[in-house]
């Protein structure tokens, strides 16, 4: 491969901005992206995928460098030059990149390889609560799925299309799928390819949507005609599933802490079809309140660690700190006990999270049965998606009947 300085220059400047001033690697890419019009999709590709493989094993490649955050201009050369030795690409003769000790660099590798926070480029706290939680043998296994660059994966919009349909038409357009057993919806792509800009998500046939993320809505068991709210809907990928699972009849009402997140759910809303939809900013108490025991579903798709997608954001493996779970479990269990209310009497609630960790899951679960709030609720069942078993997403789901 030969390799052209634009292109890795703006690697460079997006690694910067990710490590030195905290901007969010799927923002720098796109600003990336953006610099030169002329560049072709092997470009695009290359840009993109390469900034966010060196984010994923920033801690490694920084160590193999010898370089400490935060990084110098000439400290971001020598993890790219890394990099390059690593993927066996020759360096070119730039005055940027230093003479590079590509035997050192292979031999520490080999060295850092045997050690899980180096191996797996993982902070020491996040490698600390991992075996604490799920135990040396499965958190191996499981931060080692986390680490893989994730599949594109669809939700057919069955409002609009059947998968047979989208399949086709999506083909017709130069984009291969295939079809994943045991998920009702879904499609792979074969390829990565910019989905977008296709005919069929124009025409609002399809949703980008993880294998495990989409488990989620058929779990909270809805039928058309009833009640439904989705709690933390953000822009309301599993709020769009569940018009879909009720063919548009009912009600659902997304709501959300962030109205800027709801404003994305109604564009995407009136793309798909999907026409039960009421959105509701969550501003004060009050809306709460006035949805007391009227509810027949409620999904708490609440805020987490997410470290069940760090495949698909690996920057959060460096902005998620230690002090941040201790908060969010505390978030957890407050949107449990007072979201939990809206569910009336026979109705049910589902409680989710894209986090793998039993703290954020089944223990705030039965926190909450203990409680007073949850004392009214059966536990149903729960679903625990390990990445490394499913080959998706890590998620939780449990499903709680109000007696």
């Amino acid at each position: 491969m030969r390799l052209h300085r634009n292109l890795v220059f703006a690697v460079i400047d997006s690694l910067r901005d990710i490590f030195n001033e905290d901007v969010y690697a799927d923002k720098a890419v796109e600003k990336a992206l953006k610099r030169d019009k002329r560049w072709g999709a092997r470009d695009r590709k290359f840009v993109a995928e390469t900034i966010y493989e060196i984010v994923r094993w920033k801690r490694l490649y920084a160590e193999i460098a010898n370089v400490k955050a935060p990084y110098s201009r000439p400290d971001l050369w020598r993890m790219f030059a890394v990099w390059c030795v690593l993927k066996g690409i020759q360096l070119p003769d730039w005055n940027q990149i230093e003479p590079t000790p590509t035997r050192r660099i292979k031999g520490k590798f080999d060295e850092l390889l045997k050690i899980r926070k180096f191996r797996e480029s993982i902070p020491d706290w996040m490698d600390e609560v991992g075996v604490q939680e799920l135990g040396e043998e499965v958190w191996t296994k499981e931060i080692a799925a986390l680490n893989k660059q994730a599949e594109v994966i669809l939700r057919t919009n069955t409002l609009n299309t059947t998968k047979t349909h989208l399949q086709k038409q999506l083909a017709s357009e130069g984009i291969d799928t295939e079809t994943i057993k045991g998920y009702d919806d879904a499609l792979k792509l074969v390829e990565r390819a910019n989905v977008f800009k296709t005919e069929a998500f124009k025409k609002g046939l399809f949703e980008v949507q993880d294998a495990s993320s989409q488990l989620v809505a058929p779990y909270l068991e809805v039928e058309p005609g009833m009640k439904v709210v989705d709690t933390c809907a953000g822009a309301g990928g599993k709020t769009l599933h569940l018009a879909s699972l009720m063919k548009n009849k009912g009600q659902i009402i997304a709501m959300d802490i962030y109205e800027s997140k709801l404003k994305k759910l109604k564009v995407r809303a009136r793309r798909n079809g999907a026409h039960n939809i009421d959105t509701r900013v969550i501003d004060s108490t009050k809306v709460i309140k006035k949805l007391h025991e009227k509810v027949d579903r409620v999904l708490i798709d609440a805020p987490c660690s997410g470290l069940g997608v760090i495949r698909r954001n690996p920057d959060s493996k460096w902005k998620l700190q230690p002090e941040f779970l201790d908060e969010i479990r505390g978030t957890q269990q407050e949107v449990l006990q007072q979201y939990s209310k809206m569910v009336k009497p026979g109705g049910k609630m589902v409680y989710a999270t894209c986090s793998v960790l039993p703290s954020e899951n089944q223990q705030q679960v039965a926190f909450f049965l203990a409680s007073d709030a949850g004392k009214d609720f059966a536990f149903v069942k729960d679903k625990k998606v390990l990445s490394h078993v499913s080959g998706y997403d890590g998620f939780y789901m449990a499903l709680l009947e109000r007696k």
